[in-house]
């Protein structure tokens, strides 16, 4: 009786092949997490230069509203 290893190498091939497709799946989620980390990383510096202008104007407002307190000196008898 002969055993055929040609069915064993086939297999081999065949593990290969998934080895490599889930490879291929892991670094397709890696890129997309990557992306939208970048995407969301633009988002948050225009909210903070956002951000950083409205305090910006919002202080510059409060500064010029600012009235002008001029303490009484005591009177000397």
């Amino acid at each position: 009786m002969k055993i055929h290893f040609s069915h064993f190498k086939v297999r081999h091939r065949e593990d290969g092949v998934v080895a490599t497709m889930v490879f291929m799946a892991l670094l397709a989620i890696m890129v997309i997490v990557v992306a939208s980390n970048v995407r969301m990383l633009v988002h948050l510096h225009a909210t903070e230069k956002l951000i950083e202008q409205k305090q910006i104007q919002r202080l510059n407002v409060s500064q010029t509203n600012n009235v002008a307190v001029v303490e009484s000196q005591p009177k000397s008898k």
